[in-house]
This record gives structure tokens, sequence and C-alpha cells, in this order.
């Protein structure tokens, strides 16, 4: 059997993702240009990671749980990958003109 987290760790991790939340909303606001999607992208992987080893508990679950969480990590990460290739990439040919 594993080790069940207090009541004080779930409040924190909860009050961390709350400021969290605050954080992503006043960054949204300071315009920095290309560099916004990456400050929210950075904050809102640290969320799901406090979400993932916290709430879903995998932090204290088996390897092969682990190993699925893993498995699912990669696969959004590929995913995303392809999204901002797409999205970067979609200047490079005029419009109308596709092949």
């Amino acid at each position: 059997m594993h080790e069940i987290p207090s009541v004080k760790t779930y409040v924190a991790i909860w009050a961390t993702l709350t400021i969290l939340t605050f954080v992503t909303y006043s960054v949204a606001k300071i315009d920095m240009g290309g560099f916004n999607i990456v400050v929210a992208m950075g904050i809102a992987f640290f969320k799901m990671m406090l979400v993932i080893l916290f709430f879903m508990n995998v932090k204290a679950e088996s390897p092969l749980t682990k190993l699925f969480a893993g498995a699912g990590f990669f696969w959004l990460i590929l995913l995303l990958g392809q999204f901002f290739l797409d999205y970067a990439t979609r200047g490079w040919m005029p419009e109308g003109k596709m092949w």
C-alpha cells in the first residue's frame, strides 16, 4: 500500500495552483511579443505536473502507472510539437497558392 498525502499537502498544492492561475492571467496582460506563449506554456506545464504528481497520486504509484503516465505525457509533447511546427510554418506559402 502506498502513502496517502496529507490534507496539508493537498491544500498547499491547491493554493499553488490558484496562485499560478493568477500569475498566468497577470503575465497575459503584459506584452512580451512571442514570448507570452512560452511563459504561459511553462506555467501550464508546472501546473500539469503538480496535478499529475499529487492530485492523481502518480508520485506514489507503481512503475507501470508511471510508465503509462509518462507515455501520455510523451504523446502530448508530440502533438504540441506538431501544432507549433504547423503554426510556425504557416507563413511560408503565399495566400491562395497551395502547390
